[in-house]
């Protein structure tokens, strides 16, 4: 049977404790190394670079960017102060997009549509937090009533200047006579003259 002194000098016997590496810092160092590397990948620039230079090609490299997920968990994403670069770790989990991010052209879009997302993020989010109401229907308002009028009243025939008697009223034929002798002239001679015979006859 092997005496302690033994069992603590051979690293195979399960009674020997393993040596647990501690960070001199308590790994604030490795934090902010961590943290400056995975807001690096906010920029598709800097993506283009690693494809470029075959980083990409490393296993340990792929283990690194899984490794760095972590990153993901609501205790750590706080510390973000870029959030594309969680979009992007994501998105370098999928072997073609590393692959096409070795191009220049897919570099250029991939940047053209982070500016665009920028720009209108705020308007495109405040659409989905505050929905407008949709407009109602203009409908004409309503013509007013016109004010209700009085029956009208019989008004008498004196007021209005005629003749009560309908027998009274002038014919509108003479106006349309042509002009001739339809009326007997009227001469003061003649008249003189029958006045004088009557005279006579009385």
């Amino acid at each position: 049977m092997a005496s302690p002194k033994e069992a603590d000098n051979n690293p195979d016997t399960p009674s020997s404790p393993r040596k647990i590496y501690k960070d001199p810092d308590d790994g604030r160092q490795r934090f902010l190394l961590e943290l400056e590397f995975v807001q690096c990948l906010a920029n598709p620039t800097y993506i283009h670079y690693l494809a470029q230079n075959r980083y990409f090609d490393d296993e340990a490299f792929i283990g690194y960017l899984k490794y760095l997920q972590y990153w993901q968990r609501p205790e750590y994403v706080k510390f973000i102060m870029y959030p594309h670069c969680l979009y992007f770790l994501e998105l370098l989990q999928n072997v073609n997009f590393r692959n096409a991010m070795a191009h220049p052209g897919n570099k250029e879009l991939a940047h053209r549509q982070q500016f665009f997302f920028w720009k209108n993020y705020r308007n495109n989010r405040m659409k989905h937090i505050l929905p407008r109401p949709l407009p109602e229907p203009v409908t004409a308002p309503p013509a007013p009533a016109p004010p209700p009028q009085p029956p009208a009243q019989p008004v008498p025939a004196a007021t209005l200047g005629m003749p009560a008697a309908p027998g009274a009223v002038p014919s509108p034929m003479p106006y349309g006579m042509p002009p001739g002798s339809a009326f007997g002239k009227s001469d003061i001679r003649s008249s003189g003259s029958d006045r004088r015979k009557r005279k006579k006859e009385v």
